[in-house]
């Protein structure tokens, strides 16, 4: 595997089964941090991997690529400060036994037991600490190199590369139905009924990838008046706060600028691809794009807020996040006596959602940093560098959206997770969702209100 022989060329394995084989780990000393209490013990112990293969994201891990990262386990007295919020850190940290109290910024804490499901999660794993972490009782902590994130995301993007041969894996009871096998089976075998752009779109998208000026963008999309009368009514909106009315299909480009008129044409067309003749699987189909569209607007509304990452972007990001649920959808619409329950497709949807996802992007002819958003988007742990990307917002906006969810509570805490530590103002509200999207809740209902 390249992306893991690059990353760790010169590393030895320690063959000892079933054992972590640290090489560097004496090269690598724990940097404490400022004011944090110091452990009252340290395993000196090798770490059977058994005990860590419940963990994510080392579970997604074989053991011999675990095996090269160096680690510690530490343990901690009742009340010490294990870390402290904002200051850096050089470890992905594990809770293995005890409990712990997080204080994220704000008045509201937190706190996890090792027997928990949030504990198979990292109470830790950005640059930065997005809480302080006190012990409420005796704690074992597990850290590991940072090098895990740097795997986990290289093995990310190596997928997304290779879409087209990857397996799909599902679990055994819906690998064992006949219907998913058989959509596998046309997903490897590049069979599926893959949407396509509506012409519109997909002639201003193949017209930009030249230089072309506002008048041809124009001549374009006077084809569809259902577009165009949204691009102005979008144009005259609060999200662009025009001083005058604008009133035709020229002064709208002009106002919007092509790359924000691209963007929303594409985003305008993309709901037509919701569609789908059984009523059932049409109910689902409006519900995804609900879903979709409450992620592209907080994605738009936080892009503004960080003011790093295009807005415009964003909310084409955010709207293709799920874009792979429709060739399922439309799979189960060709089969209509053959489709399992709801909740079997609903149960599918993780396992399918990026893969296919990304097929489609490609067929569409996406570019690649987009192509990427249906693997990514719900990746939690997934490092795109130093800087905050498109992907970020696009993850944040996902987690965001699970928040008050009963899904929520097998997710990680926001402040958990590489994008939350690039936020500069990454505040919480008391259920620990962004501060700063719900101040922008009516923001979020302007951007909404231009695709219902």
């Amino acid at each position: 595997m390249s992306w893991f022989t690059n990353i760790f060329s010169g590393k030895t394995y320690d063959e000892s089964l079933g054992k972590l084989g640290v090489a560097s780990i004496e090269k690598r000393e724990l940097i404490e941090c400022q004011n944090c209490t110091a452990p009252i013990a340290e395993d000196l112990d090798k770490l059977l991997y058994e005990q860590i293969q419940h963990l994510v994201p080392l579970r997604s891990l074989d053991e011999q690529e675990v095996a090269f990262l160096p680690h510690k386990i530490l343990t901690y007295a009742e009340q010490s400060v294990i870390f402290i919020r904002q200051q850096p850190a050089q470890y992905v940290y594990y809770l293995l036994s005890g409990e712990l109290t997080l204080q994220p910024e704000g008045d509201s804490n937190y706190e996890i037991a090792a027997n928990s499901t949030r504990a198979h999660l990292p109470i830790n794993s950005g640059k930065s600490f997005g809480a302080t972490a006190v012990a409420k009782t005796e704690v074992k902590i597990l850290l590991i190199d940072a090098d895990l994130t740097k795997l986990w995301t290289a093995k990310s993007i190596e997928e997304v590369s290779c879409v087209e041969l990857i397996d799909i894996t599902l679990p055994e009871q819906l690998n064992n139905s006949r219907f998913f096998h058989s959509f596998t089976d046309a997903y490897r075998e590049n069979r599926l009924m893959l949407p396509s752009l509506p012409d519109v779109a997909f002639k201003l998208k193949t017209a930009m990838d030249y230089e072309i000026g506002t008048q041809d963008a124009v001549e374009i999309i006077q084809i569809d008046s259902a577009i165009v009368a949204k691009l102005i009514q979008v144009a005259n909106s609060s999200l662009y706060a025009p001083i005058t009315p604008i009133l035709n299909c020229q002064d709208a480009v002009t106002r919007l600028g092509l790359t924000a008129t691209r963007n929303l044409v594409m985003g305008l067309s993309l709901k037509q691809l919701f569609q789908c003749k059984d009523k059932k699987l049409m109910g689902a189909m409006q519900n995804l794009w609900r879903r979709s569209l409450y992620v592209s607007s907080l994605s738009f509304v936080l892009a503004e807020e960080v003011g790093t990452i295009n807005p415009d972007d964003a909310l084409l990001a955010g709207l293709i996040s799920d874009i792979g649920v429709i060739p399922l959808l439309h799979f189960a619409g060709q089969y209509p006596d053959e489709y399992p329950e709801m909740t079997q497709l609903e149960e599918a949807i993780p396992y399918l959602r990026a893969p296919v996802g990304t097929l489609v992007l490609h067929t569409l002819g996406f570019p690649d940093e987009l192509a990427g958003i249906p693997h990514h988007s719900e990746d939690w742990h997934y490092e795109s560098g130093s800087d905050m990307s498109l992907i970020d917002i696009v993850i944040l906006a996902k987690l965001h959206s699970y928040f008050g969810s009963q899904q929520a509570n097998h997710l990680p805490y926001i402040n958990t997770i590489p994008a939350y530590s690039k936020l500069t103002n990454g505040t919480l509200t008391p259920d620990f969702s962004l501060h700063i999207l719900q101040r922008a809740n009516e923001r979020v209902k302007a951007v909404m209100s231009v695709f219902s």
